[in-house]
Order: C-alpha cells, then structure tokens, then sequence
C-alpha cells in the first residue's frame, strides 16, 4: 500500500494522490509532502525512490533490500534514519517483534518505508489528516511526531514485559518446573534485543539534537532532544529489568537447589528408617520355623515376637527423633 499526504503552501489537504503526481508536488517547494510505503514490494518502491525523489542506489538498498540497526546517514540534500518499533506479540511465549521504520527526510518531503504495520504511524497519519497544522512546521517537525509516537510506543512493551515478568516471579516463588526457565530465558532473550536496539537509536537522536543539518531547522533540534531524554529513561528501565530478570533466574536456580535438598533430606530419612529393618532381617535370615542349625533358642516363638517388636518400634523411634531435630 502507498499511501500519500500533502500540504500545499495555502495549507489546502490531499490525500487522493497517485503515484504519477509525485514529481510535480515535489516541484511545490512551499508544501509538504508525506509518502508511505507499507509492505510494498521492492520493485513497485524502487522506480518511485530513484526516479521521482532521485535518491542513491545505496541509500535505497538499505531501505528496501537491507535490515539494519538504528542509524543515519547524512546524503546532504536528504537524511536516510533507520529506526525500529517494537511489538510484543505474543504474551504466553514472551515473543518480542521488531519492526524497522525507514525515513527519507529532506526540507519539503517526508518519506516512509515499513513492511509491517506500525500503529504509532497510523496514528500520526490520522492525527495529520484531523488537523493539517500539524504539518506546517516541516517535514522535521513531522519526523519528530512520527519518531515520538514509536518512542512512545515502547512504554507499553515495558508494561507488557514487566506484567510477563511478574508472573514468571510468582511461579518461580511457588512450583517452578522446566516451563518457568524456559519463560525466563525468553524475557532476558527479548530484554537483551530491546538493548541492542535502544542504544543505537538513543546515538542516532542524540546526533538529531547536537549535529547541523542542512534539512533540519536548528529550532526544531530541541524536540529530537527530547525523544533522546525519552530514549535514555528508557534504557534505564531496560538494564533495570534485565536485573529483574538476572534476579528471577538466580532465585529460580535458588529454589530448585532448595527444593532438592528437602528431597534428598526425605530420602535420606526413609533410607534411615529402613536401615534397622535390614539389619535386623538380614541378621535373623527370617528363619524362625525351619532352624538349619541347633538354635532353638533364636528361632522360637520369643525370638520372633521380639524382633517383630523391634522391626515396628526402631523406625518409629527413629522417626520421632527425626521429628524432634526438625529434619522433617
């Protein structure tokens, strides 16, 4: 899908624009125009990138054939920004997405490149379609918007994470079993990702901020400053909950330790209990009423009675002295 927006220089919307018309709003150097490319092929994307807006070869790989990290590049009369979203998809696996947004940024176009949806841009799609004044301040103040929104966006992934989180705890304070590693592993697995893609997209804003671009107004640098500060809270709660999750996987370790111990502790006690009726059966050979050898003595009615009474009572003395050295 394309999807196109612009703004002429008497503030007048259009969104029922075809590809064809591009290069003559593109000659309108007083409006705006916003293009969209979502989940288009490369060929369709290919011949409106180079032909119409004239951008490198390279700059259009990397936007169509290409994932990449969060970065910029400065080509002069336009900035290629790769930057990611992030969905959590799928709560019962703990299953984080990322989705990467491609912008081409230059003084009178705003160009965007996703092949998943992304529900922050359509929600600056609709807000600039609600209100057009949203788009009188420049394509770089229509950049900070849509960047704002995803940064935003991230919030609710950590809110997600961290409820995942909280019952990874729980589980792993009552009966744990394989599973609850297994979700523990995969929140740190999705922690670590989200690392990877937050720091390099906190370097690309700060840049935004500090740099001179010849298509970003120097007054508009305060607001990518602020999706930086917004980036910097949220790596903080990023190591934060790597913690959390380090903290759960050692706890987790803890309590199965624990609970191995009180099994080796059961075992240990019913082997105990066990040992003077070995002894005692092994000791007698159990032959009471077919002596081999003349002991009458050993083998008759009051041997047996007593060594029955032993084989009941010892266990149980030994029990209730277990009992009373709280070792059960």
């Amino acid at each position: 899908m394309i999807r196109i927006l612009h703004r002429a220089r008497d503030g007048k919307l259009r969104t029922d624009i075809s590809p064809a018309e591009i290069p003559g709003l593109l000659r309108d150097r007083r409006g705006l125009l916003w293009v969209d490319f979502e989940a288009e092929p490369p060929e369709a994307c290919e011949p409106i990138l180079r032909q119409h807006f004239g951008f490198h070869p390279l700059a259009i790989d990397d936007a169509l054939q290409e994932t990449h990290i969060p970065k910029l590049d400065d080509w002069e009369s336009y900035l290629y920004i790769a930057m990611h979203s992030a969905v959590f998809e799928d709560h019962a696996e703990e299953h984080l997405a990322h989705r990467e947004l491609d912008f081409f940024l230059s003084q009178h176009y705003l160009v965007t490149h996703h092949d998943d949806p992304i529900p922050a841009l359509d929600v600056v799609w609709s807000r600039c379609q609600r209100d057009p004044r949203h788009l009188a301040s420049g394509a770089d103040h229509l950049l900070y918007l849509v960047a704002d929104e995803v940064v935003n966006a991230y919030m609710q992934v950590f809110e997600e994470m961290d409820d995942a989180l909280d019952i990874v705890e729980t589980e792993v304070f009552g009966r744990p079993d394989p599973h609850t590693l297994e979700r523990v592993f995969r929140l740190k697995r999705a922690i670590l990702g989200l690392r990877r893609t937050l720091g390099p997209q906190r370097e690309v804003f700060n840049k935004l901020a500090r740099d001179s671009f010849a298509v970003i107004d120097p007054r508009d640098r305060i607001y990518f400053r602020d999706v930086y500060d917004h980036l910097v809270r949220l790596s903080d709660i990023n190591e934060s909950m790597r913690d959390q999750v380090s903290g759960a996987l050692d706890t987790y370790l803890s309590v199965i330790n624990n609970r191995m111990n009180d099994i080796m502790k059961t075992l240990t006690a019913i082997t105990t209990l066990f040992m003077p009726i070995s002894f005692l059966a092994s000791f007698f050979g159990m032959n009471f009423f077919g002596p081999s050898a003349p002991l009458g003595a050993w083998t008759g009615r009051p041997s047996f009675y007593i060594t029955l009474g032993l084989t009941l009572l010892v266990p149980l003395g030994i029990f209730l002295w277990l009992r009373r050295q709280r070792w059960l």
